[in-house]
C-alpha cells in the first residue's frame, strides 16, 4: 500500500502486514499494544493522519488478558495506571478508547469488521508477534504496523542477528540521525458518532484489576506507572544523576540508574524523547547513557527479533553452548533449590540483597543483575536449569520483566554478546564474576544498607 502522503511518520517505521486494499468502513482503529502513551507515539499519529485522510473517526483499542505469560498483579497494576492516563488523554483528543477483558487478537478481529484500516504499534516478543500475525491473516481491511518503541526500526538498524555491541554499534549509530524525529500531535478532524461498544472504565484501575483478577502472589510496588510519572523520572535523572552516570552507573551503593526501564517496557515514554532530552545536555554522562539507551537496548531488540529462542539456553551462540556443555557436570560448591533462590536464602549476602531488592521494589541494580545471573549459573545443577530459573525469577519480579532487555541481559550472563574468556570450572569460557570483585570495586556494605532501607528492614 502506498504511504499516506499526509503521515508525519518516516516510511521506515511503517510496515504493511497484509495486502488488502482500503475499503469503506465506519472508523479507523489504533490497536494499542506496546506504546501506552499519547505523546511522541508514531503509531497513534499515523493512525490519526490516516483517519483524517479518510474523513473517519478513530478508535483506540486495548485488549486486556490475564493470560499474558508470567504477568502478575505487580505488572498489571503498573500497566493499568498508565492505561488510565492514556485513556483520559485519548478521549480529550476526540478518540474513543475501548478497553476490554478479552484475548487481544480475538477482540481486534471482531472490532475490525467495520473498520477501513487498522494501525498497530509494534512489540517484539513472541506473544505480541503472534497476536499481530493472527490479526493480519484474519481481518479483511489493511493492517499497518508502526514502530514507536525503538529509536531506529529493528530491520533498518540491521538485517540479521548481531554478534555483539561492537558489530551493532556502527550500524545503528549511522542511522540514528535519520530517526530522531518525534511526530507532531495531530488533531482528529472527524469526531463523529461511534458505535456502542462495551468497554471497561479505564479511569477506575482498581475496579479493572478486580475484574481481571490476575495472579496476586507478587504484590504491586511503590513505583507508579504512567507517562506523566515517566516524564518526571526523566527530568530528575537528567538534573540529578546524568552528570555522574559515566563514573558511577555500575556502583550499586549509590545507584545512578535512570529508573526509566519500566516506563520504556510498557511504552509509557518514547526512547526518542529520552534521547533528544539527553542529547541536549553536556558532560561525560551523556554519551555513556546514550550507549545504554540506543546501542545496548536496541541490540536486545535485535536479539529477540531475529532469535526465536531468546528465552532459552538454545538461543546462545555456539561457542557458549559448547563450553557450558563441556562443564555441565562439573561439581558445584553450592546448589540451591528454586524456593531458596526465590527467597534470597543463600550463603552470599550480596546476591541475597539483590534478590530481596527485586522482590520488594520491582527493580534490581544493573550491575547486580549481571552478578545475580552469573551466580544462578554457578549454583544450579546444570546451565539449562540455571537459564530457566533466571528467566522465571526475572519475569516474575522485575517490573520490566518479559522484556527484550531482560532476555538479552540473562543471555549475556551465559555468553551472548560477549567473547570467550579463560576456561574455568562450571563456567567454561563464559565470563566469571565473584564477590571479591564486587568488594574490590564498590562499597558493598553501603549497598546492603541501601537495600535494607529500600525494603523497610
Amino acid at each position: 500500500m502506498p504511504k499516506d502522503p499526509g503521515s508525519p511518520v518516516s516510511p521506515g517505521r511503517i510496515h504493511p502486514r497484509n495486502s488488502h486494499t482500503l475499503r469503506q468502513g465506519d472508523y479507523v482503529i489504533y490497536w494499542m499494544q506496546a506504546s501506552h502513551r499519547t505523546s511522541d507515539n508514531h503509531a497513534l499519529e499515523h493512525a490519526i493522519s490516516r483517519a483524517n485522510r479518510l474523513n473517519l473517526p478513530l478508535i483506540a483499542y486495548f485488549g486486556l488478558t490475564r493470560d499474558y505469560p508470567s504477568a502478575n498483579l505487580r505488572h498489571y497494576s503498573f500497566m493499568i495506571q498508565g492505561l488510565a492516563e492514556a485513556a483520559r488523554e485519548l478521549e480529550a483528543r476526540g478518540i474513543r478508547f475501548i478497553l476490554r477483558h478479552e484475548d487481544p487478537a480475538t477482540g481486534m478481529i471482531a472490532l475490525a469488521r467495520r473498520a477501513s484500516l487498522v494501525v498497530a504499534d509494534q512489540g517484539y516478543l513472541r506473544t505480541n508477534r503472534e497476536w499481530c500475525d493472527r490479526v493480519s491473516r484474519s481481518v479483511t481491511c489493511p493492517l499497518e504496523q508502526v514502530e514507536s518503541n525503538v529509536l531506529v526500526p529493528v530491520t533498518v538498524a540491521s538485517g540479521k542477528e548481531e554478534y555483539s555491541a561492537a558489530t551493532f554499534r556502527p550500524r545503528i549509530s549511522a542511522r540514528v540521525p535519520v530517526f530522531l524525529d518525534l511526530p507532531p500531535s495531530l488533531e482528529l478532524e472527524n469526531q463523529g458518532k461511534l458505535p456502542d461498544v462495551d468497554t471497561l472504565p479505564a479511569e477506575k484501575p482498581e475496579y479493572v484489576l478486580s475484574l481481571l483478577d490476575p495472579d496476586r502472589s507478587v504484590p504491586p510496588v511503590a513505583i507508579r506507572g504512567g507517562a506523566a510519572t515517566a516524564a518526571s523520572v526523566l527530568e530528575r535523572f537528567i538534573r540529578g544523576n546524568l552528570e555522574r552516570y559515566a563514573r558511577e552507573r555500575n556502583d550499586p551503593s549509590v545507584d545512578r540508574s535512570s529508573g526509566l526501564s519500566p516506563y520504556l517496557h510498557f511504552g509509557q515514554v518514547s526512547p526518542g524523547r529520552i534521547a533528544r532530552e539527553v542529547m541536549a545536555t553536556e558532560g561525560e554522562g551523556r554519551d555513556a547513557f546514550l550507549e545504554q539507551l540506543i546501542v545496548r537496548r536496541e541490540l536486545a531488540v535485535n536479539y529477540v527479533y531475529y532469535n526465536s529462542r531468546y528465552d532459552s539456553i538454545d538461543g546462545l551462540p555456539r561457542w557458549a553452548k559448547e563450553t557450558l556443555g563441556v562443564h555441565s557436570r562439573d561439581p558445584r560448591d553450592y546448589l540451591y533449590t528454586m524456593d531458596e533462590l526465590e527467597l534470597g536464602d543463600t550463603h552470599d549476602p550480596y546476591w541475597n540483597a539483590a534478590q530481596r531488592q527485586v522482590r520488594c521494589t520491582g527493580r534490581m541494580h544493573g550491575y547486580m543483575r549481571m552478578y545475580w545471573g552469573k551466580k544462578l549459573l554457578e549454583w544450579s545443577p546444570d546451565p539449562a536449569t540455571a537459564f530457566t530459573r533466571a528467566v522465571m525469577l526475572n519475569d516474575r519480579y522485575q517490573l520490566d520483566g518479559r522484556d527484550p532487555n531482560g532476555y538479552a541481559g540473562i543471555a549475556w550472563c551465559f555468553g551472548k554478546h560477549d567473547r570467550p574468556w579463560g576456561e574455568r570450572p562450571v563456567f567454561g569460557k563464559v565470563r566469571y564474576m565473584n564477590a571479591r570483585g564486587l568488594e574490590r570495586k564498590f562499597d558493598m556494605e553501603g549497598y546492603l544498607a541501601r537495600v535494607k532501607h529500600e525494603c523497610g528492614e
